[in-house]
């Protein structure tokens, strides 16, 4: 009898454990609830009705683009997961994959951007200029309604999600860019993170975001400062100082483009590429330079091609002289040349005689009649007449006369 119940007993449990119902459907749901991106802050939510373990998240783009980050929680117990470097605007599929209970679970999101294609904004640009000072700009898009209304908005690693202030309109009254006056304190590790959106009543209009821009590649700088040139009888020593810039970097992070124009000479082969120094310092042979060469600089970060303008052009084709010592060569010049001018003048016209006259002398005749004349004893022979020596005599008080007679009693 007990061997029978117990071989009941034995058939009973392994029935049991043959024909065991499975466990409850409850039990395999998945713990993530409420999954939700935030397609401007690049961010996506979540939450669990269990406690979960070993969890993370993932995206995936058509760009080929994918990351895998840990999640974090908010004091609320939301989870999130951020993917700053990240392009949404052609879509994606976000990944939550935890571990509850035993069990692991993944559940993905696929997110779209809605609206009409051809409608966003298009052609996006910035540039910070003027050390601290930045423009952005686009373009609506080709099949963007009338009435269109883009909306920007920007953040930093150091700066909170904010929206543009500042916008700037197109002719159509659209809005075409935004101008920054303020940007905080520069950090050379600033990246910028923009979105463009809009709205429509006519339709939705996709938004248009961007992999993070590095602030320090998006600087224009002013051209290079305080350019001297000097010679030295064999060198042109140009010198030149660093623009003012908004970031801390290096003077090696900086590239110049040297433009060393002399005359019937090709533009591109007189261009001299060369690294930031302290100081600037460029020797040029005087032996390369003509009556007509000039000089010019402009700059760009090491890692980008944006050049500033070009600085002004200076001439050095001759050599440097002191100023006062400069003059003393032309006035000397001058002087000589003045000089022979008025004594050919004065040769050619006469002026010497007609501001100089001769004075009147008595002709030899009047000499030997004043003196007795050798061999002659008559006295008496003593009256001549004589005329001046040159032209008519000069009038009298009243008549004139052409004749002057001297009388002399011997």
């Amino acid at each position: 009898m007990a061997a029978v119940l117990h071989l009941v007993t034995f058939l009973v449990v392994l029935k049991s454990a043959c024909c065991a119902q499975p466990r409850p459907a409850q039990d395999k749901i998945s713990p993530i609830i409420n999954m939700q991106l935030d397609s401007r802050k690049k961010m996506l939510t979540w939450t669990y009705t269990r406690n979960v373990s070993d969890q993370e998240c993932t995206i995936d783009t058509p760009t080929a683009y994918s990351a895998t980050v840990k999640p974090q929680v908010t004091e609320d117990h939301t989870y999130m997961c951020t993917f700053p470097n990240s392009v949404l605007h052609r879509g994606a599929n976000l990944t939550v994959n935890v571990t509850c209970d035993g069990d692991v679970f993944l559940q993905v999101l696929t997110f779209a951007n809605p609206g009409r294609e051809g409608s966003g904004a298009v052609n996006f640009s910035c540039l910070i200029y003027n050390v601290c000072f930045m423009n952005c700009s686009w373009a609506p898009g080709p099949a963007a309604p009338a009435d269109v209304k883009y909306r920007l908005f920007w953040a930093s690693r150091h700066e909170a999600d904010a929206e543009c202030v500042h916008y700037i309109l197109g002719p159509t009254g659209t809005r075409v860019g935004c101008h920054f006056d303020q940007l905080g304190k520069p950090q050379r590790t600033d990246n910028y993170f923009f979105l463009v959106n809009g709205t429509s009543r006519e339709t939705a209009i996709p938004f248009l975001d961007f992999t993070p821009f590095k602030a320090v590649q998006i600087e224009k700088y002013d051209p290079p400062r305080n350019i001297t040139i000097t010679y030295n009888r064999s060198h042109h020593i140009i010198r030149w100082e660093h623009p003012e810039i908004r970031f801390d970097l290096s003077s090696h992070m900086l590239y110049y483009e040297l433009d060393i124009q002399t005359p019937a000479s090709s533009a591109e082969t007189n261009r001299v590429f060369q690294r930031g120094q302290d100081p600037n310092v460029y020797l040029m042979p005087s032996s390369a330079t003509r009556a007509k060469s000039a000089f010019r600089v402009r700059v760009r970060y090491m890692y980008n091609r944006l050049w500033s303008e070009w600085s002004p052009t200076q001439r050095f084709g001759l050599p440097e002289q002191d100023f006062s010592g400069a003059l003393v060569g032309p006035v000397v010049g001058t002087a000589a040349l003045s000089a022979l001018v008025l004594m050919f003048l004065c040769k050619r016209f006469s002026v010497r005689r007609k501001m100089f006259p001769p004075i009147p002398q008595v002709k030899k005749e009047i000499a030997k009649a004043l003196m007795p004349t050798p061999g002659v004893s008559d006295p008496s022979v003593c009256t001549q007449e004589v005329a001046w020596d040159e032209g008519p005599p000069p009038p009298g008080p009243q008549d004139p006369e052409d004749v002057v007679t001297l009388e002399a009693t011997c």
